[in-house]
């Protein structure tokens, strides 16, 4: 079973008295433990791409698997327990709660979630060490790099244990080394949890390190190719 599954999604905004199509019949398949990256120049339909991945935008037409469920079926309340239970989401800013230690930045997620404070505080602790921050549990945001921030940000997202991983420019305010740690460490949890992993990036120069990467031009998409090859629309 494929982990994400987008079947001929069309995203139509409106704009004036017309609309504008932002996604235009997007097919894309991810499967457990496959690390995808999305590049495309700005304006290109990346972030929409995403947003309809996470199921916060409805497609226009087109179908939404998640885990093998038709997302597009679903009422809000309903998708609102798929994103909590199947779908982490890694922003390009962590919004980490300047109030909260590392530890507790994911502890309150998963308690939300209904998961007992014990368990929470064991996988959270689990995580932490797993990014690396193991010895920065009890530090508060502005305590951290920005590094550190968004390993934070990546356990958080791995908290539920997500069936698809989404990401949107992780590397944007980080310098070339703390990049490429943060990418190798997207992709050793990528193949560590056998989650679907999408990562929308502007620096190709990482690419490399994914299984796979298609890119966007005007809301269209190319399949997916070995990241080692060049990838062309048209």
């Amino acid at each position: 079973m494929t982990a994400l599954n987008l079947i001929n999604v069309t995203l139509d905004y409106p704009d004036g008295e017309g609309t504008t199509t932002a996604l235009n019949s997007v097919n894309l398949t991810a499967h457990p433990g496959e690390f995808i990256s999305l590049i495309g120049p700005s304006g290109s339909g990346k972030s929409s791409l995403l947003a309809v991945a996470a199921t916060l935008i409805k497609p226009t037409s087109g179908l939404v698997m998640v885990d093998g469920v038709d997302t597009t079926a679903l009422n809000e309340k309903e998708l609102a327990v798929l994103r909590r239970d199947k779908i982490g989401i890694i922003f390009q800013q962590p919004n980490l709660l300047p109030s909260l230690t590392a530890i507790e930045q994911l502890i309150i997620t998963d308690h939300l979630r209904g998961a007992s404070l014990r368990a929470a505080k064991s996988r959270a602790g689990e995580l932490l060490e797993l990014v690396g921050l193991g010895a920065a549990a009890k530090k508060r945001p502005h305590q951290l790099s920005g590094g550190q921030r968004q390993r934070v940000n990546i356990a958080r997202a791995l908290m539920a244990q997500p069936k698809v991983l989404l990401v949107d420019e992780p590397t944007a305010a980080l310098d070339r080394e703390r990049s490429e740690s943060i990418v190798r460490l997207l992709v050793t949890v990528c193949k560590e949890f056998n989650v679907a992993t999408l990562m929308v990036t502007h620096d190709t120069e990482f690419v490399p390190l994914s299984d796979a990467v298609a890119s966007m031009l005007d809301g269209e998409l190319t399949d997916p190719a070995p990241a080692n090859q060049p990838v062309l629309l048209g």
